[in-house]
Parts: C-alpha cells; sequence; structure tokens
C-alpha cells in the first residue's frame, strides 16, 4: 500500500526528534505510530508529472531571460558598457528562448494528447484590456464603445521621472493584477514617444505567457522614434512635443486636463 508521504514525512520528523533512550517518549510515539491516519495515496499519471516538470523549468527560464533583457535595456541607455557583455547578454537570452520555444512545443503535444490536460487549458484564451496609467481616459473612452467582454488591469510604467525625455530605464510603479497566461491582451496606451517604453513592455507581457500582445494607443510621436513599434490600432501622430492633458502628464500634473495640448517650456526649462 502507498501511503500519504507527507504524513509519513511529519512521522519521521517526530522520530528524530524524540531521545532513544526515554521510555515514556518511546511509548509515546508507539501510540503516535499506530493511531496516524495513514492515507492512501494514488501518485499522479506520468503524463502530468511531465508536464509540471517542463512547466517550471519554462517558468525558471522566462525569469532568467526577463532578467537578462531588462540588463540589457538597461545598459542600452549607456554606451559605456563593453560590447563583449552586451552580446554574452544576447548569447543568453537566445539560448534560454531557444530552450523555452522547446519546452512550450513539448507542453502543447502534452496537453493535446490528454484530455485531462484539454479541458484544464480550454478556457484560457480569454481578452483583458490592459492600460498604463496615463491610459485611464483613453481606455474608458475606449471600453464604452466595445461591444464585447473585456476583463480590464492597469499598470503604472515610466522611464520619465520628473523629465520630458525618455531615459530609456523603464521602472514599474505598479504592476498587474492578472495572470496572463494563455490570454489575448491589448495594451491601451495614450501616448508613444520613443518607442523603448512600449517595446519593453510588450516583451515583458510575452514574457509572462500572453498568447498575443497588440497595442493600441491615441498618439504617437515619429519624429522621437528610437525603436519600430508595431501598432495595431492608432489615433493620431503629433510633431516631437511634449504634451499634456487627457491623462497624459508631467512630473504627474496636469492629467485632468480636457484637452490635449503642447506644454509650455518655461514649465520644464530652468
Amino acid at each position: 500500500m502507498v501511503v500519504n508521504p507527507r504524513a509519513a514525512h511529519h512521522f519521521a520528523e517526530a522520530v528524530l526528534q524524540r531521545r532513544k533512550d526515554d521510555a515514556v517518549d518511546a511509548a509515546m510515539l508507539r501510540e503516535y505510530g499506530r493511531r496516524m491516519p495513514f492515507v492512501p495515496w494514488t501518485p499522479p499519471a506520468d503524463h502530468l508529472f511531465a508536464f509540471r516538470a517542463i512547466a517550471r523549468e519554462a517558468r525558471a527560464q522566462t525569469k532568467a531571460m526577463a532578467a537578462a533583457k531588462n540588463r540589457l535595456h538597461a545598459m542600452g541607455a549607456t554606451t559605456l558598457v563593453p560590447a563583449l557583455l552586451t552580446r554574452a547578454l544576447e548569447r543568453q537570452i537566445a539560448q534560454a528562448q531557444a530552450l523555452i520555444d522547446e519546452l512550450v512545443e513539448a507542453a502543447v503535444a502534452l496537453v493535446k494528447a490528454d484530455p485531462e490536460l484539454r479541458r484544464k487549458f480550454q478556457h484560457t484564451d480569454s481578452a483583458p484590456g490592459f492600460a498604463a496609467k496615463g491610459a485611464v481616459m483613453v481606455m474608458a473612452d475606449l471600453a464604452r464603445e466595445l461591444r464585447i467582454h473585456i476583463d480590464m488591469d492597469w499598470m503604472a510604467v515610466s522611464s520619465y521621472g520628473a523629465g520630458t525625455q525618455s531615459s530609456g530605464v523603464v521602472r514599474i510603479l505598479k504592476d498587474l493584477d492578472s495572470d496572463l497566461t494563455g490570454r489575448r491582451v491589448l495594451i491601451v496606451e495614450d501616448i508613444i514617444d520613443s518607442g523603448l517604453t512600449l517595446s519593453w513592455l510588450k516583451e515583458n507581457l510575452s514574457l509572462r505567457g500572453a498568447k498575443s500582445v497588440d497595442i493600441c494607443a491615441l498618439l504617437r510621436k515619429p519624429g522621437a522614434a528610437k525603436v519600430e513599434v508595431e501598432v495595431k490600432y492608432l489615433g493620431f501622430d503629433i510633431p516631437n512635443e511634449f504634451v499634456v492633458g487627457y491623462g497624459l502628464d508631467y512630473a504627474d500634473a496636469y492629467r485632468n486636463l480636457r484637452d490635449v495640448a503642447i506644454l509650455a517650456p518655461h514649465v520644464y526649462e530652468h
């Protein structure tokens, strides 16, 4: 008979903690062993063990790759980092991505082959709407126009601080509460400036297991772009000026303005 491994572990711990020459303790241990309810335990099927092992390794590799990409992104904000370190990180990221692809392929094969796993994962393809903090106005107006069910979550991400130019180093001020695994995600943005923040964000959310990540943006500055970001839904292209209002801010001010306006230079030029 197979016993509950957790109960056996606790019993073994109790035995090891007692003195062997204590008659009272010995009697108590015998009685404890006699009364312990050993519960029959059926081990999970082999394919479930395999799936769990693959999932654990995929999570570990994803976490390691996200950390490496964050370091690489931070290095891109300065010219002082040796090229050797950059190439090493790029190789590390490529190797991790290749292994993740293999693990995902193996996991998908297990899910397709097993009815129990198929039932478990058949409802993971929903579509949450996700918005950054500055896009609250855009998200509210967009949600009112949609005629399908969506889940909404919020995230605060910054590469500006109190300045008017992106630093290229992304900080997550408030993270998501939702699990994105297997879901279609739409990022709703107020404005695309250099594209560095949004490029990093899209990659970060993809690494969390999202099935797809698309972008909807109210405004875009083509003249400020440093990286190319694919935008599925775009409102307007604007000149390379710092704008505020309708959710857009400078040092967390002016978000509540009804219109979008260019911020006067004397506000931030000292």
